[in-house]
């Protein structure tokens, strides 16, 4: 891999054979724990501008060039979050001479706020080939990272490192993108959010408006913020017209409810774990192949091309003595070029064999294919992999492997039907069955549903004091519970349409193997599972505490205090938000300096909001509002297990509490910035 500095640049070619297909990742930390940013690509021609609006690929518009680029959105790291971006160089348009990489924030935030902001180049195998560090990003809210450029005919990547003090706004027109700030346009836009679209039948068109912060004000030469003139939200003209599935069914023709209605993909015919696993591969290639945004968006994170794709299943290759069967088999056909991937298929909480994977990619490698991918209901670690397969490294020909979770593929269906939109009502449709099959109990392929083994002796161990520190056994458990999280966090920002993404506060630096042992250990003397869930669009984080010790799930949420009124204000003000939650809601007090206030149920403070405030007059910094319940015992997912009881306690909690709590300053959803009030 080559370090970069800023402004160095380099030929892909010299560093790789296959850069048909490059991964592009851009990382940082917050030492917060909190913290964000978009990130936006522009294709430019040469002229250095946009040739349209429809060449500026962000969170709204996520796929761009015909395919050849496409954001694949974030995903948690060991210090924070890398947003991922898919580059088909081979099927770029011959006019984009130049692709701008950049990321913005909001909210006044800047990126000079964030720690290791980085960016990394990866071909198609998974193996990077560059790394770009920046360590001077200041006080700006948008930033380019790097470009990707032709020179005589071959692709080459620059370290940009460059800010922009006026904001994604600023950013986007100097590369010719078409910004609309007329108040006529944010009247119509309020109006499109009242009435979020035209209603056809079964289908809901919905026109979604994309976002941009707030241009930030530039700095004189003495550092301080030069005033500027209020401005309105300006949004670039790149709303395209979708298809979603409306919020409420349609009434039924049935006569009673004991008629059902005709799937496209019925369950009611399996029997065993092998028909499961046929029945799932071949209901979820054969989606893919039909609904091209659905397909494109699983693939393209692991390097095919955007080109024809077709789908097969149980095809037979040779392998020594007996033939290998792989459960299914993806092939990308791009300008001649065949892209090909091998897969295979576990359901119903059944392991992958490392022996038959292993299999599977010598096959992979012998033939030219380009990856291996597995699929099963468990989700994968940073640092962990499922299965432990050799590489033969003497071989020229490299094989990537993959994996993917039955949860995720379930929350991509989710946010295009749901949320984002697809090509045309019939796509929809095809995707709303696939969700249907993947979430019937039937199936098989419900996501992460085990907390392993070492679940009951580690509870044991907790309960009589016998668990020690360094027992592998506490890091199993670590491991089930990051899982367990991830799962949440897709689920949740499926159903929400929102990114939800885990929160890791840990020292900047730490290897995943490190920080599991490190909450290993500290789950052997404080007998505690912690997790904190950060959403979009919400004004906290959302804390989660497993205590094993009491058999008591724990969720919170910090909200600051309001900084207008007197304190008796403010807590009058909160109760009056939680209107509708819970009697046993709990409210504490938080108090500057670290300090601990009056607390007491929702129920009691109902009629004397002023026991909120402290007795000795201290500073009231914020509340921490909590709900407690009572935690399964069992390893699984059925209705007494461990699994099935987080599920609820953070549905409860959201549905309740959060959902309920003002945002203040602007709501991200679906693209447009909403005041909620």
């Amino acid at each position: 891999m080559q370090k970069m500095v800023k402004g160095a640049n380099v030929g892909l070619a010299a560093l790789s054979e296959d850069v048909g297909s490059v991964m592009m990742s851009l990382g940082w930390s917050s030492p917060t724990g909190e913290g964000d940013a978009d990130v936006s690509v522009l294709l430019l021609d040469g002229n250095g501008k946009v040739r349209s609006d429809a060449d500026f690929c962000f969170y709204n518009n996520p796929i761009a060039g015909n395919g050849s680029v496409q954001l694949l959105g974030k995903t948690p790291t060991a210090d924070g979050n890398e947003d991922r971006i898919s580059f088909d160089l081979d099927a770029v348009p011959p006019e984009v001479e130049q692709i701008v990489v950049a990321a913005s924030r909001y909210g006044g935030s800047r990126f000079g706020d964030l720690n290791d902001l980085h960016l990394t180049l990866a071909d198609s195998s998974g193996d990077s080939l560059v790394q770009f560090s920046i360590e001077d990003a200041g006080a700006v809210s948008a930033f380019i990272f790097g470009e990707l450029y032709r020179r005589t005919g071959e692709w080459k990547f620059r370290a940009v490192g460059q800010g922009y003090a006026s904001g994604l706004g600023g950013l986007a027109t100097d590369f010719g993108v078409d910004i609309d700030d007329d108040a006529e346009d944010e009247a119509q836009d309020a109006a499109a959010e009242d009435e979020p679209g035209q209603r056809d039948g079964a289908q809901q068109v919905v026109v979604p408006a994309p976002r941009a912060p707030e241009p930030a004000p530039v700095a004189d030469d003495g550092g301080e913020a030069a005033p500027s003139e209020p401005k309105r939200r300006a949004r670039p003209r790149t709303a395209r017209k979708k298809v979603t599935l409306p919020k409420t069914a349609k009434k039924s023709l049935a006569e009673n409810d004991s008629w059902r209605t005709a799937r496209l993909f019925p369950l009611s015919a399996l029997k065993n774990d092998r028909e499961r696993e046929t029945r799932a591969t071949s209901v979820l290639l054969s989606v893919m192949t039909q609904v091209p945004e659905f397909g494109r968006r699983l693939t393209a994170g692991f390097g095919a091309p955007a080109g024809r794709m077709e789908t097969f299943t149980e095809v037979s290759l040779p392998h020594g003595d007996t033939p290998r069967r792989p459960d299914g088999v993806i092939r990308v056909e791009r300008a001649g070029k065949l892209w090909t991937a091998l897969v295979e298929t576990k359901t119903n909480g059944n392991a992958l064999k490392p022996d038959q994977v292993q299999a599977y990619m010598d096959i992979a490698a012998r033939r030219g294919y380009e990856a291996v991918i597995t699929l099963s209901n468990d989700v994968a670690l940073e640092g962990s992999p499922l299965v432990d397969v050799r590489i033969d490294g003497r071989r020229k020909h490299k094989v990537a492997l993959w994996h993917l979770s039955w949860a995720e593929v379930a929350h991509q269906a989710q946010m295009l039907i749901r949320h984002e939109g697809v090509g045309n009502a019939t796509h929809a449709w095809l995707l709303q069955e696939l969700l249907h099959y993947l979430q019937h109990e039937h199936s098989g392929c419900h996501g992460f549903q085990n907390m392993g083994s070492a679940w009951v002796p580690v509870r044991k161990g907790i309960d009589d004091e016998t668990l020690c520190q360094g027992d592998p056994r506490a890091t199993e458990v670590i491991e089930s519970w990051e899982r367990l999280v991830r799962q949440v966090c897709l689920r949740l920002g499926g159903e929400l349409g929102q990114k939800v993404l885990p929160v890791q506060r840990t020292r900047r630096g730490a290897d995943p193997h490190a920080r599991r042992a490190d909450l290993a250990d500290r789950l052997c003397t404080q007998g505690r599972l912690d997790a904190e869930l950060r959403i979009e669009g919400t004004p906290g984080v959302l804390a989660i505490a497993a205590d094993l010790r009491t058999g008591k799930l724990r969720t919170s949420i910090e909200v600051a205090a309001s900084e207008q009124g007197y304190p008796l204000s403010r807590a009058k003000r909160l109760i009056r938000q939680l209107a509708s939650a819970p009697a046993d809601l709990h409210i504490e007090t938080l108090v500057e300096g670290d300090g601990v206030g009056p607390r007491g149920t929702l129920e009691r403070l109902r009629p004397e909001p002023g026991d909120l405030l402290p007795k000795d007059g201290g500073e009231i910094v914020g509340f921490r509002l909590s709900l407690f319940k009572g935690m399964g015992n069992g390893r699984g997912s059925a209705e007494s297990g461990f699994i099935r009881s987080v599920d609820e306690a953070v549905d409860r909690f959201h549905a309740l509490v959060i959902a309920q709590l003002e945002t203040r300053g602007a709501r991200r959803t679906g693209g447009a910035v909403d005041s909620v009030r």
